[in-house]
């Protein structure tokens, strides 16, 4: 039978994993690991291939304070592994008749046989995004025509050769397909992930069945982070650090972190190259990428680049730059995502040449070719309008102080928006996907000159200007001269450019006595 002619025997495994073993030697580690993942497999303990039985009972880690999530051992000494039996297999084991792989994203070890004509398990087995570094083999040849004896209906040995060497014809012109498909015209290192559909993506809905095996969207993860979830200033939930391999884990440093209602997105990280392949169903959505840096990384080299389904979409990204100083938050937005084809949304942190570094990550059903409303009330807790939109608490601002004194204000369907005020000299940086152009709505309340409020000053007691990236909204601002004490007012800005960083910057300057604010609205202006 064809599995007869294919499949190696027991024996033949076991000699193929001494020889390995042996030839790798020189790198004593490697070779232990492999003898390991092979005793288990021989010994019907596949089950038992896993990150804490690695790290501890071959590279010697604790089996009291192992964490998989802060010392990723294992992920890297098996990468190490599957790069070395490829070099091994690329050399001097190319000869051999079985070959011995371990599959991406197991620890199982995999026995292949091959004949000359086929290529090796190394080439046909799933790609490590790690270890993709070039082209296919090009050096297969099809077998000559073994010719039949007379016009016989019965299979021959010759037969079933050609058919296995017609099967690995097959698998190869379809890897080689798939590889100029994905990887044609892309750099190197956007290699290692399936290239992004060229098509538009569908509308998602939240109430969409996902397929088997999708995430649940909204899906929010603290990178690095390995403990219980945790819950943001607006209710939203916040896992553990899932989806990725690669990489390692580093613990922020305690201190106050400035532009964030929610400093607890920025106390992990996931550093060095890594990759996130997060199960989706079909559709568009919003990525939200969260990053801090502190004054240990602040002098360091820390630019690095992003890939999303292989696209790079950024370059080059210094996250002490973008966010202008260290401790301060920084949040990148990208509209139109989907997964790939295989499900899967693949994003790739690479050097360039620094190290990269992830606080978390946030996906969020979307709206085709148009980022998400961003609402934001100077309060410490959510709101929602009449409409139902949900307002976040006050973020992304720095400076500037929070009153705490509520206030009835009139002319507004939502008197509850101008319960609060940041007041000031203050600045907000918002972030957004840097290819649309975006209406900003400022409302306003006058709560402390006026006979209405506290019986003090009139026109003339507050006046400030706002500036947006450099351009001036406002100036000479009353809110008192033009809406009186305790009555809301709003201003609303159209067409507004956000800066090469995706940020929406606001500026609030004081003339006279401080500037404030009470909501802000940025929308998305695209059809």
């Amino acid at each position: 039978m064809l599995e007869d002619q294919v499949l190696p025997s027991r024996e033949a495994e076991r000699e193929e994993l001494d020889a390995v073993v042996e030839a790798l030697q020189r790198s004593p580690r490697l070779s232990r690991l492999l003898r390991y993942l092979g005793e288990k497999y021989f010994q019907g303990e596949v089950d038992q291939l896993h990150e804490y039985n690695i790290a501890t009972e071959v590279f010697g880690r604790s089996k009291t304070t192992f964490d998989a999530g802060e010392d990723a051992i294992a992920r890297v000494e098996a990468h190490r592994l599957r790069k070395k039996l490829k070099e091994f297999y690329d050399s001097e084991g190319k000869n051999h008749c079985i070959q011995l792989s371990i599959p991406s994203g197991t620890y199982v070890p995999v026995f292949t046989r091959r004949t000359d004509e086929t290529p090796s398990a190394a080439t046909l087995e799933p790609v490590d995004p790690l270890e993709q570094s070039g082209d296919f083999s090009a050096d297969f040849e099809p077998p000559a025509d073994s010719g039949t004896n007379g016009n016989s209906d019965a299979p021959t040995p010759q037969r079933n050769w050609a058919w296995l060497y017609a099967l690995a014809a097959i698998l190869l012109i379809g890897a080689i397909a798939i590889y100029w498909t994905v990887h044609f015209g892309a750099s190197s290192k956007a290699n290692i992930i399936a290239a992004a559909p060229a098509a538009p993506p569908p509308p998602v809905s939240p109430s969409q069945p996902a397929p088997a095996g999708a995430a649940s969207v909204p899906i929010r993860i603290l990178s690095g982070y390995t403990g219980k979830p945790q819950i943001d200033s607006a209710g939203a939930t916040w896992s553990a650090d899932e989806f990725f391999h690669e990489g390692g884990t580093w613990t922020r440093p305690a201190g106050f972190i400035s532009r964030t209602s929610d400093p607890m997105l920025f106390e992990h990280w996931r550093t060095g190259d890594f990759f996130y392949d997060i199960p989706l169903a079909p559709g568009a959505y919003e990525l939200h990428l969260y990053f801090v840096t502190s004054e240990r990384a602040s002098d360091a080299v820390t630019s690095f680049s992003i890939y999303i389904n292989g696209e790079k979409v950024l370059s080059g990204f210094d996250v002490n730059s973008d966010a202008l100083g260290e401790n301060i938050a920084d949040e990148r937005v990208f509209r139109d995502v989907s997964p790939s084809k295989d499900g899967l949304l693949h994003l790739s942190f690479l050097s360039e040449p620094g190290a990269p570094a992830l606080n978390a990550l946030e996906i969020l059903p979307g709206i085709p070719h148009k980022q998400l409303p961003i609402r934001i009330v100077t309060q410490p807790t959510s709101f929602t309008d009449h409409d139902g939109n949900v307002w976040h608490p006050d973020t992304y601002y720095m400076s500037g102080r929070e009153s705490t004194q509520r206030q009835q204000v009139a002319g507004s369907p939502d008197p509850g928006l101008f319960g609060n005020e940041r007041y000031g000299h203050f600045t907000y940086a918002i972030p957004v996907d840097t290819r649309d152009r975006y209406t900003v709505v400022l409302h306003f309340a006058e709560f402390y000159f006026g006979p209405q409020a506290s019986g003090i000053g009139g026109v003339g007691g507050r006046v400030f200007r706002v500036m947006c990236n450099g351009i001036s909204l406002l100036d000479d601002f009353d809110i008192f001269k033009e809406a009186g004490s305790l009555h809301a007012i709003t201003k609303t800005f159209y067409h507004i450019k956000p800066t090469a960083q995706g940020k929406i910057n606001l500026t609030f300057e004081p003339i006279a006595n401080n500037a404030t604010v009470s909501g802000i609205e940025v929308l998305d202006e695209s059809k």
